[in-house]
Parts: structure tokens; C-alpha cells; sequence
């Protein structure tokens, strides 16, 4: 594998600018992951900064969740509805290949920096647009939050037990399906842009990715009237599919949406009549008598310990793996072997564990090179270095307020 002067492998966006003008996750999630791979992402924080760096856990003062998410980048701070702010704005995205925000709709053009005006300077930009509900329809006022798209995509309704309420997942799934969505788009944008093309604005809303995943669920409505209601940990669509309790009080989840592991399950269960039987040929067949299967594979499940279990189901390949919680992660054997969690060390907390780097690319692998920025501190590297501004520039947007610098705690 080729590498850099400085020894590591190269990263595949080397020589990418990246200005993250997002709050929350959708859209500096979607920076993230392309920092990962080696863009230079500038982060835009209003003066009194981030949100990120204040929400959520907390540990000495540092916010878990920003270091995280703005790690790999630079911060620099900017008060965007100041006209100063406006124009240094217009000056870094001169400079620029994507810029990420997700103001509500109509914000940026407000400030003097729509697409129209940005486009104007610099015709290869590519815009990001993250929003709840997308710049047109009815909606595209509205403020948009993942919660809110988890509602009206179709996820919530479908998600929970038959006698239960809908389900919200306890994390940000709609943002974090959109962010894989819009950092695929600005990717593609770009290759658009390098075979002669310009930049190009991505209408990107929170609710549009999280209801394309749902499945074919228009089309069964369009073509079946058939509504999909909440099943559980069962799968409408396949049998068995289901959790099961061990004897030490492990969960397992169970899939064997392939016939010939559906076969094997049951034989491994003692249960090789149900095999024999007409119906248990097809999905449809063994979605009828899911009842009688699950109770088969509860019942034998339920009287062995949970390593007994998976031990016997990888002899018969066949496909189980326990529940596990974070603090199973950690030590687990798959994910130890493949880095999928690695530590970095952090300026102020030490070693400090996070996820890796995804995809896996083996060329370019990616790399965590920083963690989560104190506030404003790249202003000078960005504002004065690479814009042009003056000490005495800097001082006087620093007494207007338009930029702050490190704070203590930060």
C-alpha cells in the first residue's frame, strides 16, 4: 500500500474542502464521515457555539457527542446573520468544494448567501442542503428534527409490539440514514462536477432516506391494500424471525429468512417434522405457522445457556447471535479484531474510545486524526491564514461578536 510523506496510507479526499455549516447530526455527520477520508472540513459554529458541545453526556466539562462528531475538524466560529460574518463566509466558501448546512429553508438566502449568490462566485460548489422535510411542499417551512421524520416516514407506526404504542428508536436513526444518504450524494455531485459538470444544490430531507429504507411499503399498499402494522421483533415478511430468552437470561436474535437455514433451525430444535410439512416450503407457508415454529425454537432456546446455543447454530450454520449492550461491545471478540471500536487520545480526557473509521476502504482506509475542536480554535489559521484577515480584522469581528475564541471549558 502506497502512503503519504508522513508515513500513513493516503486518504481518498485529500485536497477536498469541506465547510460544515450543520447543528445536530444530520448534516455535520455527513462532514464527519467525508473528514474521515481525508477532507478538509472547516466547521462553522455561532459564537456561543455548538450545541453539540453542550448536549448529552458530559465528562470534565467535555461534551462525548462533540468529540465525536467534529472530530477531524477545524473550528471556526461565525456569526452568519452579521453581514461581517456573511462575508467572511462568502470569502471561505470561495474557496470551497461542498458546503453542508440544514438552516430552515429560506435562512441562508436571507443572509446573502443562497445557492444563487454562491454560485455566482464559485460556480463548482456543491450544496448540501439537510432540512426535515426538504426546500419545497408544504412542509419546507416547517422546523424538521429526526423524531419528527421517524414519525412520518412510516418508521414509528411499524416499529413496537402489536399491543403496544408506535416506537421511537432512543437514538438519531432518521439523521444518522440521511447523513449515509447525503454523504453518498456529495460524493456523487463531485464526480458529476470532475467529468465537466458544475456544482449543484442536494435537496436532502431527513424523512425521504428513513422512508425509502422502510421497504416496499407503497407498493404493497398500491398494489395489495395491505397496511404494515407493528410485528415486534417479528418480520412480516418471514419465518422465523424473533428474539428468544436463553436459560442464563440472554436474549438472541434469530433470522432465517433462507430456506435452507429455516431447515436447519428446525432440525437443530428437534423439530424436523415441521420441515416435513407442505407448508413450511415457502416464507408464506411458515408466516402462517410462526406461532407453532417460534414456540419450538423458545421452548429448546430456553433450556440451554446462551453460549450452548450459539455454539450449536454455528455447527449447524446456521444464523443467531446474542443481544448485546455496550458494555458487551467493547469486549467482543468481532469487534475487537476489527477495530470497530479504537481509541484516540483526547487533549484534555486521555484515551478516549469512539467508533472507527467506516467503510472500509483498503486502499484508503481513513483515519481519525483529531478530536472534537475547542471553540474557535482555528479562527486565526482559517480567517487570517488562508482569507487574509488582519490582527486588527480579527480583534474588531471579535469585539462585534461576530467571532469568539477558546473558552474555558469548551
Amino acid at each position: 500500500m502506497s502512503t503519504t510523506d508522513g508515513g500513513r496510507p493516503p486518504l481518498a479526499l485529500e485536497g477536498v474542502r469541506v465547510v460544515d455549516a450543520a447543528s445536530l447530526f444530520a448534516g455535520p455527520v455527513i462532514a464527519t464521515m467525508l473528514a474521515d477520508h481525508g477532507a478538509d472540513v472547516i466547521k462553522i459554529e455561532h459564537p456561543r457555539g455548538d450545541i453539540l458541545r453542550s448536549l448529552g453526556w458530559q465528562k470534565d466539562g467535555v461534551s462525548l457527542w462533540w468529540a465525536l462528531i467534529a472530530r477531524n475538524k477545524r473550528a471556526v466560529t461565525l456569526k452568519l446573520s452579521d453581514p461581517d460574518g456573511a462575508e467572511a463566509m462568502r470569502r471561505l466558501l470561495d474557496t470551497a468544494d461542498i458546503l453542508i448546512e440544514n438552516f430552515r429553508t429560506g435562512t441562508l438566502e436571507r443572509w446573502g448567501l443562497g445557492p444563487d449568490v454562491l454560485h455566482e462566485r464559485n460556480p463548482g460548489l456543491v450544496i448540501v442542503r439537510t432540512t426535515g422535510f426538504g426546500q419545497t411542499g408544504p412542509y419546507a417551512t416547517r422546523p424538521g428534527f429526526g423524531t419528527l421524520a421517524e414519525s412520518i416516514s412510516g418508521y414509528a407506526h411499524i416499529n413496537g409490539f402489536p399491543d403496544g404504542p408506535p416506537t421511537l428508536p432512543p437514538f438519531a436513526l432518521g439523521d444518522g440514514v440521511a447523513a449515509l444518504t447525503g454523504a453518498f450524494a456529495a460524493i456523487a455531485a463531485l464526480r458529476w462536477r470532475e467529468r465537466g459538470g458544475t456544482g449543484q444544490v442536494i435537496d436532502l430531507s431527513i424523512y425521504e432516506p428513513l422512508f425509502w429504507i422502510l421497504g416496499p411499503q407503497a407498493s404493497v399498499y398500491d398494489q395489495l391494500g395491505v397496511v404494515q402494522d407493528r410485528t415486534g421483533n417479528r418480520a412480516p415478511f418471514t419465518a422465523p424471525r424473533n428474539a428468544y430468552l436463553s436459560k442464563d437470561g440472554r436474549w438472541l436474535g434469530l433470522s432465517a429468512s433462507a430456506q435452507s437455514i429455516a431447515e436447519r433451525v428446525m432440525r437443530l430444535v428437534g423439530r424436523a417434522d415441521l420441515v416435513d410439512q407442505p407448508w413450511f416450503r415457502d416464507h408464506t407457508g411458515r408466516l402462517e405457522h410462526q406461532d407453532e415454529i417460534d414456540d419450538a425454537i423458545a421452548a429448546w432456546i430456553a433450556e440451554r445457556d446462551s453460549d450452548e446455543v450459539v455454539r450449536a447454530f454455528e455447527e449447524q450454520e446456521a444464523a443467531i447471535a446474542p443481544v448485546l449492550s455496550i458494555a458487551d461491545i467493547v469486549n467482543e471478540p468481532q469487534f475487537v479484531a476489527r477495530e470497530t471500536i479504537t481509541t484516540v487520545e483526547h487533549p484534555r480526557l486521555g484515551p478516549l474510545k469512539m467508533q472507527n473509521v467506516i467503510p472500509r476502504l483498503d486502499k484508503t482506509p481513513g483515519s481519525i486524526r483529531s478530536v472534537g475542536p475547542p471553540l474557535g480554535a482555528h479562527n486565526r489559521e482559517v480567517l487570517q491564514g488562508q482569507l487574509g484577515y488582519s490582527d486588527a480584522e480579527l480583534e474588531r469581528l471579535r469585539e462585534a461578536g461576530v467571532i469568539a475564541d477558546e473558552q474555558p471549558g469548551a
